[in-house]
């Protein structure tokens, strides 16, 4: 069986972080977390990796990871998320800068990705174990209508450092039944809560979250094309600057109608991540520690 490929969500803007935070160093030799990552997934099995990024970044991303990544012994393939390439009938409003979203960036990979694959976020910290169940999952269990989620328990994904975003899921079976995309949640008194209408409401701590960290196959990828071409016919003239369209939208769509099944895979990992600048020494001292430990070599790739 062809072996599972890593892709990484990689285009992103940062703009509540202010700077290109995929590639910002964490490490004590200036790593940034997609660096960890690679490794993680790597000392699972994974030897292919596929980011998608802007074009205009490739040279960056060449220097600052992936020539020392390949040495290494990982293969390296870039996708690039390209504002301009929608459905035919569709442009993009004059002046808008944003994204499409994640959706639309995952569908930058559908030429280049043809085994099944996990899929991550460049600017967050998984740990090890995640990556450990996923590529057990795709290699024993994917099917082109049984997916998987790495779920992690809302409160370990929480910042002090301002709101987030989650995918808030539900499961019923060991499957997820629902997920819904909760914005502005926070950490107040040390318990999650989120924003609804100027009033701050409980969540629960123990919710199962999705941190964009999926197993598919390509089959997703014909499943995502008319979901995302619906979303631009009723969203494009109504909000032409900032509409956008997220992976856990069109999941949460796909298990709606029968379509799919995801199979509900947690890790005993905490997650962390750079979500904001002030969030970035907490980090730093997370990643020393893990060195310290053993659990990652003093220089990654050798």
């Amino acid at each position: 069986m062809t072996n599972p490929v890593l892709v990484i969500l990689a285009a992103g803007m940062g703009s509540r972080y202010g700077g290109m935070k995929q590639i910002d160093g964490v490490g004590s030799h200036g790593e940034p977390i997609i660096d960890f990552s690679i490794y993680d997934a790597y000392q699972a099995g994974f030897r292919k990796v596929v980011l998608i990024i802007k074009k205009e970044h490739e040279e960056l991303f060449r220097k600052a990871l992936t020539d020392r990544v390949q040495a290494g012994g990982m293969e390296v393939e870039f996708a690039y998320q390209d504002m301009n390439d929608l459905p035919e009938g569709f442009t993009v409003p004059e002046g808008r800068v944003k994204p499409w979203g994640t959706t639309h960036a995952l569908l930058a990979c559908r030429n280049i990705v043809k085994e099944p694959f996990a899929i991550i976020n460049a600017d967050d910290f998984y740990g090890r174990n995640a990556y450990q169940v996923v590529y057990n999952f795709l290699k024993n269990d994917v099917s082109d209508d049984h997916y998987a989620m790495v779920g992690f328990k809302c409160l370990n994904t929480l910042t002090a450092n301002g709101t987030v975003t989650r995918g808030v899921c539900e499961e019923k079976n060991g499957n997820l039944s629902h997920i819904v995309e909760v914005q502005k949640i926070a950490l107040k008194d040390d318990h999650a809560v989120y924003e609804d209408n100027g009033e701050w409401k409980p969540l629960s701590d123990d919710a199962l979250v999705s941190m964009n960290f999926w197993g598919f196959t390509p089959k997703i990828f014909d499943e995502l094309e008319p979901i995302f071409t619906d979303f631009l016919k009723n969203n494009i003239d109504k909000n032409p600057m900032k509409c956008e369209h997220v992976i856990p939208t069109a999941v949460g769509d796909l298990v709606a109608d029968g379509r799919i099944t995801v199979k509900m895979l947690s890790s005993s990992d905490k997650w962390f991540g750079v979500t904001y600048k002030e969030d970035k020494p907490d980090v730093v001292a997370k990643i020393q520690a893990k060195k310290d430990a053993g659990e990652y070599p003093d220089v990654l790739w050798k």
